[in-house]
């Protein structure tokens, strides 16, 4: 889902390190496709726990509040903690935390507790979140630096690939077995004993090749400048770190609810809406290809506000038409969705210099938006309608309307 590039001055290890670029790459293509399915996979388990649990819809988006909360608790001390035992030990590491957070749905669902569940996946996003630290130096600096964004475009569009098919996985294997949840959670178990296995050959994996190494070096002029400047007079940071909260809190906020707004608005099976899911982030996929090749021929800024405007167009055709238009309207945000975040992104560390690996940090945790505004928006379901519900990812298209627009802007430092 999110991917942030990591700054400071990052250097490869050149020597005899030309061989092992194609295995690197493929390691992290198989990472991101891990980390976008087992994130999109919550928007399944969200019906699937709601039902079994009898909770309200703000109980059930404490699925995602947990799992988005590590980006605020977890992101600095993880790139603290890749600092001391090197990126690619930081990615095992990940494996294996996620791995074992896998492994507690085995006796989460043998004893039935919702708690127990989230503590599990609070620590696969653990994983998640050291996995993501560990991972991104690799994408700017494995080979040559002008073919850096086709990198970075093809790991973004493998990862998309994940998050297409975890809905589908998780139709088939979860809530085909709905019916079973008020009583079971056994439906679970092996689709996440698999999880789990998977994560840990792969860890073992990335242990066993032999990567380049990943330096950073910091010329005293850069920590001069560093010192010089306090990190927040920089406004288009300022504005950045809420823009991209907004953006991951709408993001996951119409993801964890599509399969509960899709069920009612057409009468069907929780498992038949979930299929929509992959439609919704399958534009994920499409649009980052089609943005790739506009962003080379408009402004970033511009596209962005277009994008925001569509995105909460379409929210607001959705909650006032019927039926199938209802239902595609929404699913269409997706394809706005694509280009936001490595926009927002990029314009929010634009011209920061050394500053750029505390930004990175910075904007790392606002993807806690995703925890926050998903509980927010399940909280007013509870106590009103769907349409009343998504006027929280309407404002937040709306502010994004505004950054890209005004508030990247560098007009001052105040």
């Amino acid at each position: 889902m999110a991917l942030l590039s990591t700054a400071g001055t990052l250097q490869v290890s050149t020597e005899n390190q030309k061989d092992s670029y194609v295995p690197a790459l493929i390691s992290l293509a198989v990472l991101y496709f891990m980390m976008g399915f087992i994130t999109v996979l919550n928007d399944t388990l969200v019906p699937f726990f709601k039902q079994g649990f009898t909770l309200t819809y703000s109980q059930s988006s404490l699925v995602q509040f947990y799992f988005f909360l590590t980006y605020g608790l977890i992101s600095i001390p993880s790139g603290k903690l890749v600092e001391k035992i090197g990126y690619k030990n930081g990615m095992v590491a990940g494996f294996i935390i996620a791995s074992f957070g896998a492994f507690l749905f085995f006796p989460a669902s043998i004893y039935h507790q919702y708690s127990l569940f989230l503590a599990a996946l609070f620590i696969v996003a653990i994983g998640i979140v050291l996995l993501q630290v560990a991972a991104n130096p690799y994408i700017t600096v494995l080979g040559k630096p002008e073919t850096a964004a086709s990198r970075l475009t093809l790991v973004q569009g493998i990862g998309s690939m994940g998050t297409t098919i975890a809905p589908v996985f998780g139709a088939h294997f979860i809530l085909s077995r709905l019916h079973e949840s008020n009583t079971s959670s056994s439906a679970l178990i092996k689709p996440y004993l698999l999880i789990g296995v998977g994560l840990l050959a792969i860890g073992l994996l990335v242990w066993r090749l032999k990567l380049p190494s990943i330096t950073t070096n910091f010329s005293q002029e850069s920590e001069y400048e560093e010192e010089k400047r306090a990190i927040f007079s920089y406004r288009n940071l300022r504005f950045g770190v809420i823009a991209l909260f907004m953006y991951v809190g709408a993001e996951v906020s119409i993801g964890t609810f599509l399969t509960n707004y899709i069920s009612d608005v057409l009468a069907i099976p929780d498992h038949a809406a979930n299929l929509y899911l992959s439609f919704y982030w399958g534009g994920m996929l499409v649009g980052r290809f089609i943005g790739a090749y506009f962003l080379k021929f408009f402004q970033p800024g511009k596209v962005l506000a277009i994008a925001a405007a569509l995105a909460a167009g379409l929210i607001v055709c959705s909650i006032l038409g019927v039926g199938l238009f209802a239902v595609w309207s929404m699913v269409a945000v997706g394809l706005c969705n694509s280009i936001m975040f490595a926009v927002i992104f990029s314009l929010s560390v634009e011209r920061l210099g050394a500053q750029t690996t505390k930004a990175s940090g910075l904007l790392s945790t606002a993807i806690v938006g995703g925890a926050v505004l998903s509980f927010a928006q399940g909280l007013i379901k509870d106590h009103y309608s769907w349409q009343i519900a998504f006027i929280i990812p309407i404002l937040c298209y709306v502010y994004i309307i505004f950054y890209g627009l005004n508030g990247y802007k560098m007009l001052s430092a105040k």
